[in-house]
C-alpha cells in the first residue's frame, strides 16, 4: 500500500505549521521548503481548510495556521479525510466487478491489514511527527536526478 502524494504532502504541511505556531506561514513558504509545486499545496491547503484541519487568513499578511493543537490532530483521521480511495482491492471498492467476490478469502484479510494500519496510525498524532526544534529552517531537498553524461 502507498499513500497518495496528497497525504504526503497534507501531512508535511501540517509539520510546517506545527513547528511555526508562532507565526502564520505561506503556500510559497512551505513549498520552496518542501520542494512542492505551489498549485499542488493550493489544492491540498483548500482541502485541509475546508476540512477544518488549518485556518487560513487571505491578504497581504495572511497566511494558515493549525486549527487544532498537534497532540489532537489523529494521523489516522487526517489520511482518511486526504486519500480519497482506501479500498486495497478491487472487492473493497464501491464500483466492485471482480468475478471472485463472494467465493474468496482475500477480502477479509486484507480488510484486516488495513484495519490494523490505520488503528496504528489513529494511535499517533501530528505531535508525534513534528521533529523536535532546532535553529535555523529545515531544508529538505527533495531527491535529484541524476544528470545525464
Amino acid at each position: 500500500m502507498r499513500l497518495t502524494n496528497m497525504s504526503d504532502y497534507a501531512v508535511r504541511l501540517l509539520i510546517h505549521l506545527g513547528r511555526h505556531r508562532d507565526r502564520l506561514c505561506t503556500i510559497a513558504e512551505i513549498a520552496q521548503v518542501y520542494g512542492i509545486s505551489e498549485p499542488h499545496l493550493m489544492k491540498i491547503t483548500h482541502r485541509l481548510a475546508q476540512r477544518g484541519w488549518i485556518r487560513t487568513v487571505r491578504g497581504k499578511h495572511g497566511g494558515m495556521e493549525l486549527a487544532h493543537e498537534p497532540g489532537d490532530i489523529r494521523l489516522g483521521a487526517l489520511i482518511r479525510d486526504m486519500e480519497n480511495d482506501l479500498a486495497l482491492v478491487e472487492c473493497m471498492g464501491a464500483d466492485n466487478h471482480c468475478i471472485l467476490s463472494g467465493c474468496c478469502g482475500l477480502t477479509p484479510i486484507v480488510a484486516g491489514a488495513l484495519k490494523a494500519f490505520m488503528d496504528h496510525l489513529d494511535a499517533h498524532t501530528l505531535a508525534d511527527v513534528i521533529p523536535p526544534a532546532t535553529p535555523g529552517v529545515i531544508r529538505i531537498t527533495p531527491e535529484r536526478k541524476p544528470a545525464r553524461a
